[in-house]
């Protein structure tokens, strides 16, 4: 009897965000790896007075510390899963770390477009040997990097139903915060060829200003790319609709059953690849809330949902 357990209506809220993800121990290889070549980067800097490889070994130490956001948040996102202060769980962890990750990447993308125009204005010297060497050896540490992070209802008519279902047949859904650590590797690769490149054309050809060029381009490029990070992770932090199919794809199988007519649809995100959802329907026969639910797609990725029927009356009548 309900009065006396309600254990079988009970759930939590975690929908899978306590286990660790694939994503977090690759982001922790490629922080492990972006830190050795840091510090073989210095030592080497300091012991043979290069700057060149000074300047990119403290580059390399920004990179760590950006990636670092990420692995902060998959153990934060881990550590409070279960944590009833958070409503839908820490999904939503994931995409505030990518929005975070993504104006830290919009802000060195600004810091390259200052310097390569001040290098217009004011051209130095440049030791083609050494800059070509630290560029391909970071380039060859991004490619590495890029390969191991992967080559990419209520009653009077309501209920409340959970079962953790996230349609997604064993595999991990892409996350924001999973998108930010690539998006800082390859932003670093982009950086590493178009130097390449760059300082190839000036030390053979004496095209010298290529290389404050260069930085513009991909300065403009890492904005346009952070840009879109910033846009889809801010859609997630601001409760806004969930992708249209997933709505349309409710509605036809709600729809699809007798006269059962959708008044009300909201559809929002509570973390990667998983959704909430608020459905009102009208009905001359309403089913009950778990009959709705089971009409649900399960490859939707539905997580939690709440259904809350309305008896039409009139059509009722009409029928008498």
């Amino acid at each position: 009897m309900h009065t006396e357990s309600i254990e079988r209506w009970v759930h939590d809220h975690t929908f899978g965000q306590d286990r660790k993800k694939s994503a977090e121990h690759r982001t922790l290889i490629v922080i492990a790896i972006t830190l050795v070549t840091m510090a073989v980067e210095i030592t080497a800097g300091i012991a043979f007075g290069s700057m060149a490889l000074l300047a990119d070994g403290l580059h390399m130490g920004s990179h760590a510390s950006a990636l670092a956001i990420s692995a902060f948040a998959y153990y934060y996102t881990r550590r409070h899963a279960k944590d009833a202060r958070f409503n839908f769980g820490t999904g939503k962890v994931s995409s505030l770390a990518g929005f975070a990750s993504a104006v830290v990447l919009v802000l060195f993308a600004l810091v390259m477009a200052w310097e390569s125009i001040a290098r217009f204005i004011s051209p130095v010297a440049i030791g083609f040997n050494q800059a070509i060497f630290v560029a391909v050896l970071g380039l060859i540490v991004n490619g590495i990097c890029l390969l191991i992070l992967g080559g990419h209802g209520h009653s009077h008519g309501q209920s409340s139903r959970e079962d953790g279902r996230g349609g997604h047949d064993g595999h991990e859904p892409p996350d924001h915060n999973f998108q930010s650590a690539y998006l800082h590797v390859l932003a670093d690769a982009l950086t590493s060829v178009l130097a390449i490149f760059a300082l190839l054309a000036g030390k053979y050809l004496g095209q010298q200003w290529l290389d404050p060029f260069m930085g513009l381009v991909g300065a403009t490029l890492v904005v346009r790319w952070s840009w879109g990070l910033l846009r889809s992770s801010a859609r997630v932090l601001l409760d806004m609709q969930a992708p249209e199919e997933v709505g349309e794809a409710i509605r036809r199988a709600i729809e699809s059953e007798g006269d059962h007519r959708i008044a009300d649809l909201h559809v929002w995100s509570v973390g990667p690849g998983i959704y909430a959802a608020e459905i009102a329907i009208v009905s001359s026969r309403p089913l009950d809330p778990d009959s709705y639910y089971n009409i649900l797609p399960g490859e939707l990725g539905l997580v939690h949902v709440t259904v809350e029927t309305h008896l039409c009356a009139a059509h009722v009548r009409e029928a008498l």
